[in-house]
């Protein structure tokens, strides 16, 4: 049954310029918690501001090895990840739009 549902990893871009990094099988639930202050200990004492990239794997075992070596990175690249996921992003936007 794992391999059916997907799961993501996301990150959220936090006050204080600080990154979360986590996984779920629903990331517009689970970043409505973290903003309600229901996520985690860190995204209560780091208010999350945005929800700035977002990955889909076939299992949770993968999201979860994905999730590990996304938080060993370094802020810059994470920061790196989360510019470009934004541009991948607005470009899907603009090829639907037109």
């Amino acid at each position: 049954m794992d391999q059916m549902t997907p799961y993501f990893v996301y990150i959220i871009l936090c006050e204080g310029d600080n990154f979360y990094t986590g996984y779920t099988k629903n990331v517009k639930s689970r970043f409505r918690m973290h903003v309600n202050g229901n996520g985690a200990r860190f995204t209560k004492m780091h208010k999350p501001k945005d929800l700035v990239y977002v990955e889909e794997f076939a299992s949770r075992s993968e999201a979860m090895k994905r999730e590990k070596r996304i938080k060993r990175l370094t802020h810059a690249q994470k920061a790196k990840m989360a510019r470009s996921y934004a541009k991948t992003v607005k470009t899907t936007r603009k090829r639907r739009k037109g």
